[in-house]
């Protein structure tokens, strides 16, 4: 993760998956995604290995590219592993 030195948390790797897979299933490019959600190519890339920390903002700008709802890409994350155990 960036910034932190520790690395990306289950947490951050199973948000990251959930986008990729929506991406995929949707049939769109990591460019295509950055270019609607807003972002770069290369933090899209980076979120779905896990190696980012997404905002509320950033997660709701996802969502919206992907048509799906925010809760759809968060649903039960709480239960996967965060640092230190949360």
């Amino acid at each position: 993760m960036a910034g932190t030195g520790k690395g990306p948390t289950d947490r951050q790797r199973e948000f990251g998956a959930r986008v990729r897979a929506q991406r995929r299933a949707v049939g769109m490019t990591q460019e295509a995604l950055a270019h609607r959600a807003g972002v770069h190519r290369s933090y899209v890339g980076s979120l779905e290995t896990g190696g980012r920390n997404p905002s509320l903002e950033t997660i709701a700008r996802l969502a919206t590219a992907l048509e799906v709802d925010a809760a759809d890409l968060v649903a039960g994350l709480q239960a996967v592993r965060g640092r230190r155990g949360t």
